[in-house]
């Protein structure tokens, strides 16, 4: 995974640096639109300031001559009236009147005394700015103003161009101008796939919003892609070979486990639990050795991560189980309450074929279903609850038992102590180590110890390296044990003859049942 980092990493590096460098243009474009409208408007405050000035008394020939004047060297104001609230017009700047529609409530203009409002008129495609000064109660002049000619495709700056949405509109909401479609950002779907600027015409109540595909930005860069994600590629494969000849110089044994499974040489070792009230073998743990050609044993911690990604958990599972067969069997027959733990792993969850698993292997063998003990840990999740429920389901039919490992250390798989029965739980080494013969209470372990008596769960300490240790456990009512105190995981043959160190009288009793049974 991290040799494929470079490649995929690239062209989110990549979209970053395009956002990074492209907005800040596309703001620069939109605001010279807005500059465009900030100037028109102030084009008219200026020209209604300057007639006034010039000429107080409304609608006389001064007036009227000043004002012409002015219009002939105005580039946006396109007319100036003086009407009342009515309507009723008193005089204009040019002939012929001009129609008009507002299509917005005024608004006012931070510092002035003028207020602007959107106007339609007739002939014109985009809607103009009325800018309006109050004379009196009843009376107010009016400048309009168009910049429509900066919306052509050919006048729009060059940023602007390739824009699929390009919007106008007052501070409050009222659109005045509307390029391409609007919906998908007002929705906010289409706003990850496009680049977008809003800029103000400063303190002019409008606002313009502009949004280019980020596709059409993207094809400006492809020759930029093309070399990077090369060098992306000779990175990703330095990393992978260099990767490669890491792990087949190392002691790591990856490449050669499926052969090691088909082999036998993967082999089950037997960790003794036992039972601190009475002394006696309660069971084993069935742990995985890789015992290689010339002797040498490799822990699982090298192997049990790469089994499990590679789907090689489920059949190592059935090797060792077709070993324990055989090797327990015999014994097993003698001390039936004997437990044998096996530990599943979460493909067999996913798998689900684990049930018809032991019964092809258990079904007429020496073991009983009711001796077999499977673990299911809290390292990782089980996933798909519904499969997990239907092999839990499964083994309990068998009369199999199910213990939660590592509790308290992953994944809070407790639910499934209620909800599916787990009947054993295994408290991790990490919350035993930490006792010592001045202890006298650890929260922690209590608490776990309380919540399994509660759920009438039985319990199994992990990880018991010393006296104190044991007695602690015992004192809190903690039966059964395992660790280095009494054994390490050990062969069929030592785990055995210990089985029949500590359980004598009741092998010995199995026995002699069995010589009657067969005498008669």
């Amino acid at each position: 995974m991290l040799a494929f980092l470079p490649v995929l990493l690239i062209g989110h590096f990549l979209d970053g640096h395009i956002r990074a460098r492209e907005t800040p243009l596309l703001l620069q474009a939109a605001s010279s639109v807005s500059g465009e409208a900030q100037t028109a408007v102030y084009e008219a405050l200026d020209t209604l300031s300057d007639v006034l000035m010039a000429s107080p008394s409304l609608c006389t020939n001064s007036f009227l001559n000043s004002l012409s004047r002015r219009m002939q060297s105005s580039a946006y104001v396109r007319q100036v009236l003086v009407e009342n609230n009515l309507g009723v017009r008193y005089c204009e700047a040019l002939g012929g009147g001009v129609d008009y529609e507002v299509l917005s409530d005024e608004l006012s203009i931070p510092g002035r005394v003028e207020t602007v409002a959107a106007v339609r008129i007739p002939g014109v495609d985009v809607p103009g700015l009325r800018i309006t000064r109050k004379i009196d109660r009843n009376k107010h002049i009016s400048a309009f103003v168009t910049f429509g000619h900066v919306l052509a495709t050919d006048s729009l700056p060059v940023g602007l161009r390739n824009v699929s949405m390009l919007r106008i509109s007052f501070t409050d909401g009222t659109e005045l101008f509307t390029l391409g479609d609007s919906s998908g950002f007002d929705e906010g779907t289409e706003k990850d796939r496009h680049i977008t600027a809003i800029a103000f015409a400063g303190d002019i109540p409008l606002r313009i919003e502009v949004a280019v595909p980020f596709a059409v930005v993207k094809m400006g860069y492809a020759e930029l892609y093309i070399w990077l994600t090369l060098l992306a590629c000779v990175i990703s494969a330095a990393i992978l070979m260099g990767s490669i000849n890491t792990i087949r110089k190392s002691s790591l044994p990856s490449f050669d486990l499926e052969q090691a499974i088909e082999n036998g040489d993967i082999r089950p070792f037997y960790q003794p639990i036992i039972d601190i009230t009475t002394g006696r073998m309660y069971g084993c743990e069935v742990l995985a050795r890789w015992v290689k050609k010339n002797g040498e044993i490799i822990s699982p911690a090298a192997f049990i991560e790469y089994a499990e990604v590679t789907g090689l958990a489920v059949p190592m599972t059935i090797s060792l189980m077709e070993a324990v067969r055989k090797d327990l069997g015999e014994i097993s027959a003698l001390n039936p309450k004997l437990r044998i733990s096996i530990n599943l792993f979460e493909g067999h969850f996913r798998d689900g074929s684990v049930v018809e698993d032991i019964i092809a292997i258990f079904s007429d063998s020496q073991i009983s279903y009711r001796q077999l003990v499977f673990e299911i840990t809290e390292r990782h999740p089980l996933g798909d609850d519904e499969q997990a429920k239907r092999v839990i389901n499964g083994l309990h039919s068998l009369g199999c038992r199910l213990a939660m490992d590592d509790v308290g250390t992953g994944h809070s798989n407790l639910a499934y102590i209620q909800t599916l029965g787990v009947d054993i739980i295994k408290i991790d080494r990490v919350f035993v180590d930490p006792i010592t013969d001045e202890t006298q209470s650890a929260p922690v372990l209590d608490s776990l110890i309380n919540m399994a008596t509660e759920l009438e769960a039985g319990i199994i300490a992990e990880g018991v390296e010393t006296e104190a240790q044991a007695m602690y456990l015992r004192a809190r009512g903690v039966k059964n044990v395992q660790g280095f105190l009494f054994s390490p995981a050990i062969s069929a043959e030592k785990y055995i003859e210990m089985v029949h160190t500590l359980n004598p009288s009741q092998t010995v009793e199995q026995g002699d049942k069995n010589k009657n049974l067969f005498a008669a």
